[in-house]
């Protein structure tokens, strides 16, 4: 996906990006020592133009990717586009401005212009590298395969606890009924577990990564004096462990699936305040200056 974005065509964007940003370079240069370089003169005027029209082609790819199957070109080659050229843009809005700053609505357009590059980067790297790693992860399957294995395994491991002792079957059974997965968006996106476990009547602590009941299960087996139950036992650690095994996955898909989304509950909305501060820029520009 990284090869055919990035390469789309030989690369065909990448030399539109640089032919353009090279033209703009030799516009700037072209300021006299008389006015220095500023939003203000032609070279200004000129440069703001093309960023302008720039960010408004840019911002229409989100509504390109919706109709994949009519307009001009693929959705592959305008995402290619959107690549080079945003990135053409960073350079020549800077060019634009000057790098001349103040508090006013100029330099807001400025930052969020920068605000909408660098999370499209981000987007970029999430959108390359995470769903080969979800793929990895499912092991070819999808998340509902996962929870699908982890609901069998619960079954399985409360079935195994009831022909053991009762501590045995009350460490099983809080693990299992207080077992997290997902929760809320940090929770998701950063992966954590907020499970718990109770060790004593009324007493939860933090069972993360399903550790201690596993170590519980594991210390039993050899003071078990019931063959039987080190059987059943050495079957519940099994299958424990691959609950574990599970969960991790599990937690591990959400977080890369809420940072595929993530992003762009940023790079949307800062997109559109970019085309408001835009439009203010530019009336300001036009009848107050």
């Amino acid at each position: 996906m990284f090869e055919n974005i990035l390469r789309y065509r030989s690369a065909r964007y990448f030399w539109w990006s640089l032919a353009l940003v090279l033209v703009c370079v030799g516009i700037y240069v072209t300021h006299g020592r008389a006015e220095p370089p500023n939003g203000g003169t032609w070279q200004g005027y000129t440069l703001g133009t093309v960023g302008a029209l720039l960010i408004v082609w840019l911002t229409w790819l989100g509504v390109r990717k919706r109709r994949y199957g009519g307009g001009v070109g693929s959705v592959q080659g305008w995402t290619s586009a959107h690549v080079y050229l945003g990135t053409a843009c960073l350079v020549i809005g800077s060019l634009h401005s000057a790098l001349q700053f103040g508090w006013n609505v100029h330099t807001l357009a400025y930052v969020l212009m920068c605000l909408v590059i660098f999370s499209g980067f981000f987007g970029l790297y999430v959108y390359v590298n995470y769903p080969r790693v979800l793929s990895d992860n499912r092991l070819g399957g999808n998340r509902e395969s996962l929870f699908g294995e982890l609901f069998e395994l619960n079954e399985r491991g409360l079935a195994l606890a009831r022909r053991c002792s009762v501590q045995v079957q009350q460490a099983v059974n809080s693990a299992i009924e207080r077992t997290v997965v997902g929760g809320g968006v940090w929770a998701q996106l950063s992966g954590a577990d907020h499970s718990r476990i109770e060790t004593e009547p009324g007493k939860l602590i933090p069972h993360p990564d399903q550790q201690l009941a596993i170590d519980t299960i594991a210390s039993l087996i050899p003071r078990s004096e019931k063959a039987q139950e080190v059987v059943a036992l050495e079957e519940l650690l099994s299958v424990l462990c691959r609950r574990q095994t599970i969960l991790r996955r599990l937690r591990h898909d959400i977080r890369m699936q809420g940072w595929l989304q993530v992003w762009l509950y940023v790079h949307v909305p800062v997109t559109i305040a970019l085309i408001g501060a835009l439009i203010v820029h530019i009336v300001t520009t036009f009848f107050y200056w």
